[in-house]
């Protein structure tokens, strides 16, 4: 049982979904609606994936033509991993949420969920020649996290890009698209996010602060130790595994601000 479903009660299963499936759908709907409400969209660009549970090969994704704030958890549209759509979907997806979550999804088998967003702090840090500084405490407990992935045009040329991002990746959980913008991978629905709220965090203090003038860097030590700590946050043995204690309380707060998601 899923942190969140420990603090969320389990919802009936609906529309003949076994009731894993239908928790992750529930995951992943709420995560679209939380993003909604953070102002992490971009039109109809972007797009959040989870696995399906007990499967290697299928996720769950984001129709074509629906807002973040209209996802559903009976929206969702099944994909595999070949790029195969699984389910009903009207208008398709995303060609380019095919290739991204798809090409990660199917080479790190420890990623259950991946999300890409184009916010305006995620995309400008992305266009800076040094990418993310060690500005902040948000940046630093990411360092040891980030990779880079140069920008060649619009995530079409499916093998090839597909193959591109899974070796800029690599073992890391947050990657910054040149030009483009940001992604993370996480080992649960709740990492993926969360890890996704602490970069966009960074990014927009990095930009707030070079805004203002000249910025001032920790000293090498402070910034060794916090990258330290950041390296072991969300692991096992950590306090919040996999951030299972932060996703659960964002779980809570739609279903006091927005249970519509459910459905």
């Amino acid at each position: 049982m899923s942190a969140s479903s420990q603090i969320t009660p389990i919802r009936e299963p609906k529309h003949g979904f076994s009731p894993e499936e239908w928790e992750a759908r529930l995951d992943l709907a709420a995560a679209y609606r939380l993003a909604a409400r953070f102002g992490w969209h971009d039109m109809l660009g972007n797009h959040f994936s989870l696995r399906v549970p007990g499967t290697t090969d299928q996720y769950l994704l984001n129709p074509l033509g629906l807002f973040f704030e209209e996802i559903t958890a009976s929206s969702l549209v099944k994909m595999d991993t070949a790029g195969n759509i699984l389910s009903e979907a009207k208008h398709g997806i995303n060609k380019a949420g095919e290739v991204i979550h798809g090409g990660i999804l199917a080479v790190r088998p420890d990623v259950a969920s991946v999300m890409h967003l184009h916010s305006a702090p995620g995309a400008g840090v992305s266009a800076q020649k040094d990418g993310l500084l060690p500005l902040s405490q948000n940046a630093l407990i990411l360092m040891d996290r980030i990779r880079y992935h140069n920008y060649e045009g619009p995530a079409s040329n499916a093998e090839d890009e597909r193959a591109a991002l899974a070796r800029d990746l690599s073992d890391g959980s947050i990657l910054f698209l040149r030009n483009h913008g940001t992604l993370t991978a996480g080992r649960s629905m709740g990492e993926a996010f969360v890890l996704l709220g602490r970069v966009e965090r960074a990014c927009e203090i990095q930009i707030a602060a070079q805004a203002g003038g000249a910025v001032h860097l920790p000293t090498q030590d402070a910034i060794d130790r916090t990258r330290a700590i950041g390296a072991k946050m969300y692991g096992d043995n950590s306090h919040s595994p996999r951030a299972a204690l932060e996703w659960a309380a964002f779980r809570r707060k739609l279903d006091r601000e927005d249970p519509g998601y459910a459905v």
